[in-house]
């Protein structure tokens, strides 16, 4: 008797697909640092500004070298937008990305800032899976911003994993 059984193929690795893992674009735990503008205040809730312009003067910004940095501010205390301007200016030289925002918003944001740097080159012409599942929930806006980004350089996006994906966008024949 003879095996007329045909091998199995690997139609999912014989695709040329990008898979696209936006959990790869959050900063590391490491890489985020937080400055509190209540530590620049007098008595924590006044800011003086030759006070507040000496502590700037007087801090080591190196410390914040390659890191995502989140300025904000733990206490009721009204901050004039030139202080947080101030304090990106100081960073700028050393750190990735600078923001103001919570420490819960901060890795967020910095995602989407990281997107938004992605050099779409890669992806021209391309077949694109966005991974939907992972270890840290990716917000809904990263999925936006990120189909946005593609659907006028890829050839079409998907969603989910390589053997199971949902299409969102395909590019017509011109």
């Amino acid at each position: 008797m003879t095996d007329t059984t045909k091998p199995l193929v690997n139609k999912v690795a014989q695709k040329a697909l990008i898979t696209l893992d936006l959990e790869e674009y959050f900063p590391k735990q490491e890489e985020l640092a937080f400055i509190d503008l209540k530590e620049f205040l007098f008595k924590g809730l006044i800011l003086r500004e030759a006070d507040f312009r000496e502590a700037v003067k007087n801090t080591d910004w190196s410390q914040y070298k390659n890191k995502y940095v989140a300025i904000y501010c733990s206490t009721n205390a009204i901050i004039p937008m030139w202080a947080y301007m101030v304090l990106s200016a100081e960073l700028s030289p050393y750190a990735l990305d600078v923001t103001s925002s919570t420490a819960e918003e901060a890795a967020e944001i910095f995602l989407l800032h990281n997107l938004a740097k992605l050099d779409g080159e890669q992806f021209k012409g391309q077949r694109v899976v966005i991974k939907g599942c992972g270890d840290r929930k990716v917000p809904e806006t990263a999925f936006v911003q990120i189909t946005q980004q593609l659907t006028n350089i890829a050839r079409s996006i998907m969603y989910g994993e390589p053997c199971s994906t949902v299409p969102v966008f395909k590019k017509s024949v011109d």
